[in-house]
């Protein structure tokens, strides 16, 4: 199973490396290693990080797929798994050559993330890898329906969907939450509503937010609080290995998703975050996007935002955190959809792709 990143924050393919080692699969996780990465934490499965020249830009991406493709022409194995566009050429080739079986996962809808936005070409040129190699694909998953159907309508090819649920977890006391508390958790890209999230703050004076996680904007995140004043207010943990960000999860009242419509891929996101909060019995704020909008409304567990403004934001959290009768009923709800929204259940479909290849 190959990635992009580090192994360390990847609680998608930790679930699935699990799954298919508890079945009875040889599974060897590979990735990148970092000047900064942290160590991996102890796992069921066998890992291996490769140390690259390059570490960003079209030089990394055509290392990794080349150190890739050379690591699966020498190796003995019966499945390669490529997660996401960017691992996809070098595995995909050297599976054709070897004439082993590949399945693709799609973590996100790749070609239309925020950060191809401004960047024609290199737009241009996964979207000719996408459509050149996707066709030929028989063993596709993905994150939800939305990309999904895109996937199979553009290309023609059945794709599964596989949610990035979370194990199911035991209600936690609510009398371990901090009651003033609001949680961002992910990655901080651009397009994740994180500036209008910070400038919310401002109307929200007996709050704290609580940052977790890293990304291409923290440095930008950072110069905002100070800018606005908010220091005393606004914390940022950095990058939490995903089994210890649950202890975060739970102390806190109220989870945000504040995604921006600015992109297909958003447009469509289902986040982790979303599901992390449900099972921590955490009632969530979302955006008015098709997915995590339709999680929300069919659950009961939090809130849609009406209108993408700081007014409006803060109303919508300070009407939470100061009705505990509302803020109790979200979080039963959570608590029955976690029972439902949870890995155990999900994984069925892992198994039942990987079975049919095995």
């Amino acid at each position: 199973m190959f990635v992009s990143n580090d192994l360390v924050c990847d609680n998608r393919l930790h679930k699935m490396a699990s799954t298919l080692t508890n079945a009875g699969f040889n599974v060897l996780v590979v990735g990148r290693k970092r000047s900064d990465s942290l160590p991996l934490r102890d796992v069921p499965y066998n890992t291996k990080r490769l140390r690259f020249v390059f570490s960003k830009g079209p030089l990394f991406y055509a290392e990794m797929n080349l150190r890739y493709f050379f690591f699966l022409l020498f190796r003995r194995f019966d499945i390669a798994t490529a997660n996401d566009l960017d691992t996809l050429l070098g595995v995909y080739c050297a599976t054709w050559i070897r004439r082993k079986q590949i399945v693709y996962d799609s973590h996100e809808y790749f070609t239309e993330v925020p950060e191809l936005a401004n960047r024609p070409l290199v737009k241009r040129i996964w979207t000719a890898i996408e459509r050149c190699l996707f066709p030929r694909l028989k063993n596709c998953i993905t994150v939800c329906e939305s990309i999904a159907n895109i996937y199979t309508k553009t290309y023609g090819v059945p794709v599964r969907v596989v949610r990035n649920l979370p194990f199911l977890q035991e209600q936690c006391v609510e009398n371990q939450r901090n009651e003033k508390m609001i949680l961002y958790q992910g990655s901080l890209n651009v397009g994740r509503g994180l500036e209008m999230l910070i400038s919310t703050m401002e109307y929200l004076p007996d709050a704290k937010l609580l940052i977790v996680g890293d990304g291409d904007i923290k440095a930008d995140l950072q110069k905002l609080v100070c800018q606005r004043r908010l220091g005393d207010r606004v914390e940022f943990t950095g990058k939490i290995p995903y089994s210890e960000v649950k202890n975060y999860t739970r102390q806190v009242a109220i989870g945000v998703s504040l995604e921006e419509g600015c992109c297909a891929n958003y447009r469509f996101a289902l986040p982790n975050k979303l599901f992390d909060y449900i099972q921590a019995r955490t009632p969530v704020l979302v955006s008015d996007l098709p997915e995590m909008a339709r999680i929300i409304r069919q659950y009961g567990c939090g809130e849609v935002l009406a209108e993408r403004t700081e007014q409006n934001l803060a109303m919508q959290i300070a009407n939470i955190l100061e009705h505990q009768e509302k803020w109790r009923e979200y979080a039963a709800n959570c608590d029955a959809a976690a029972r439902e929204l949870c890995w155990e259940r999900e994984e069925r479909t892992v198994l039942d792709v990987y079975a049919r290849l095995s």
